[in-house]
């Protein structure tokens, strides 16, 4: 287990996690903001898209909520090109993206624990000067979560993004320890 905050836990993910992958990122409500309505997963693109020994970089983890698995979490240290093109000279920066992928735990205040538990984490473990996302400036419930965090928008990134066929405008949002 990387960390737990009450009943949340966030461990690395496993093999066996496939399944839940599957599941979730072939679900329309979830694919709306992630991947894309029109990009569901099976079992070989997950395979493929997480397993593979290509993303050393990123640490792949699955989120728990009492005893249940309800998500995704994964994080990493951006690279010297990629803070150059945020701004960022000689910092420790880190990045997340994460999903709920069980519908039933949305609106509950499970995404603000988990974000502000991960910035936590990444902050007193990692030692993060700063945690940085990029969310689709549509996907307001996500942005509104990760402010609720401490987040602040730095600045709009257009055509960041492509999603079900097109370029979509994200917000560069930056939590500064």
């Amino acid at each position: 287990m990387l960390f737990q905050n009450g009943h949340l836990k966030v461990r690395k993910l496993e093999e066996k996690d496939n399944i839940l992958l599957v599941k979730w990122l072939s679900d329309p409500s979830v694919l709306e903001f992630y991947e894309g309505r029109d990009n569901p997963f099976d079992l070989d693109k997950v395979n493929k898209a997480f397993y593979s020994s290509e993303d050393v970089d990123e640490v792949k983890c699955i989120i728990e909520f009492e005893e249940n698995e309800i998500g995704y979490i994964q994080f990493y240290q951006l690279d010297d090109e990629t803070k150059k093109e945020y701004g960022y000279l000689n910092e420790k920066v880190y990045g997340t993206d994460q999903f709920i992928g069980e519908v039933e735990y949305w609106d509950k205040g499970i995404g603000t624990l988990l974000v502000k538990s991960m910035v936590n984490y990444l902050i007193e473990q990692k030692k993060a000067d700063r945690v940085v996302m990029d969310p689709q400036s549509r996907n307001v419930r996500a942005i509104k979560c990760y402010e609720k965090c401490g987040f602040k928008k730095v600045r709009l990134l257009p055509k960041r993004e492509l999603h079900e066929g097109e370029y979509q405008d994200c917000w560069l949002l930056e939590y500064i320890k």
